[in-house]
């Protein structure tokens, strides 16, 4: 087994960036959060690889400025095996690629069953990784020597698997598909916070009446304040099961609260008083939440039949063209075209049934080149076929 080391000392973290600056190619990039155990999504551990240079694995909160590697790896193209998950902690650290290879991506586009970092090794490298810490504390310091070995596997073979895949995405005409979607992941903006977080509580639709929302959002806020201080995740102080029940149950006093054996957790007792202040700001509230919230999202799919029959035909003439479609393509549906945006105009449909039309409404949703061109006028067509066929239903059954 390889010795790795953490750099965290400023001297060091920028002898290493002046080696991968010296060095060329593209750069292969991961990154260790400690989902599940901190309060934050930031990075607990840079790991980072370029041929003639090595594998450098960076500890992000002790070095804090992350200019210098910026610098020497910035123009390159960064290489990574699910790029979404990694970015967003990236930027927090002003590290941002100008392109990126995203190898389960690829993996993704050319139709491999198995698309795991490890799977995707094997497969196209014959190489077995143990993939044995991903669900680890990664902020624990300092780290065990097995999990520095797991970290740097992690980038170590990503330069080899682009080379791969990237020999396959030219095999198969798939190289600009590819592009596309790699530059998409890139330029795509975060989600806007919801506006009311706190209906995330797990359960949440058992609870009855504004008044109770009320205490509701209050033990969520609670709970999210305490846990952005401590920074700890929130589910580990009190789980969303363990604040359900305290609303449930009702308590009349705290002492009561304080004897629910079902309201448990790492922060249930240390904090009472802080648990006890949410409920009585809810029950006290005069700002009472809405207990039906207006949302965009459509119908399931089951019950357009009954509420719109016409929207019913034109999704079941659809998709399974698109589902042929992308068989041909031997990629999943889901990264031919995106289910909902399919579920969006049939539900909406343009005025006029045209590839041209049917096009216009994928691309306002977010839909890529390459997916319009391959799936628009298939489409339009089915679109035209359903109604049609509604047309013709009343004098088939008279």
């Amino acid at each position: 087994m390889a010795d790795y080391e953490v750099i965290s000392d400023r001297k060091t973290f920028e002898k290493a960036a002046a080696q991968l600056a010296e060095a060329d190619g593209p750069v292969a990039v991961d990154v260790e959060r400690a989902s599940g155990f901190r309060y934050s999504q930031r990075a607990y551990l840079v790991q980072v690889f370029r041929r003639d240079a090595g594998v450098f694995l960076f500890d992000p909160p002790a070095i804090g400025d992350f200019a210098p590697l910026q610098e020497a790896i910035g123009e390159a193209e960064w290489v990574f095996h699910a790029a979404s998950q990694d970015l967003p902690s990236l930027r927090e650290l002003d590290l941002e690629p100008a392109s990126v290879f995203d190898t389960e991506l690829a993996a993704r586009l050319l139709g491999h069953e198995r698309v795991g970092l490890a799977a995707v090794v094997e497969e196209t490298l014959g190489i077995t990784l143990k993939k044995e810490h991903s669900a680890a504390d990664w902020s624990t310091r300092p780290l065990p020597e097995s999990w520095l070995e797991y970290a740097a596997l992690d980038v170590l073979h990503l330069i080899d698997v682009e080379d791969a895949l990237m020999a396959e995405l030219a095999e198969t005409g798939k190289t600009e598909i590819a592009g596309e979607e790699f530059a998409a992941t890139l330029s795509r903006l975060p989600k806007p916070p919801r506006e009311e977080p706190w209906r995330r509580l797990s359960g949440l639709h058992k609870v009855r009446g504004a008044r109770n929302l009320a205490v509701a959002r209050e033990l969520w806020t609670a709970r999210e304040e305490y846990a952005r201080e401590m920074d700890v995740s929130p589910g580990r102080l009190v789980p969303d099961r363990a604040l359900l029940a305290a609303l449930l149950g009702n308590p009349s006093t705290k002492q009561a609260l304080a004897g629910m054996k079902e309201f448990n957790g790492r922060a249930s007792r240390t904090q009472l008083d802080r648990w006890w202040d949410a409920i009585e700001r809810g029950r006290a509230s005069t700002d009472l939440p809405r207990e039906r919230v207006p949302s965009d999202a459509l119908p399931p799919p089951r019950a357009w039949a009954d509420r719109n029959p016409e929207a019913d035909a034109r999704l079941k003439a659809a998709r399974p063209v698109v589902e042929a479609t992308a068989e041909e393509l031997h990629m999943p549906t889901e990264n031919l075209l995106t289910p909902d945006y399919l579920r969006r105009i049939a539900w909406h449909p343009p005025e006029e049934p045209t590839a041209a039309a049917v096009g216009e409404a994928l691309a306002a949703l977010g839909a890529r080149h390459w997916q319009i061109e391959r799936t628009a006028q298939k489409i339009a067509d089915a679109f035209v076929e359903a109604g049609q066929s509604s047309e013709q239903a009343p004098a088939d059954e008279s």
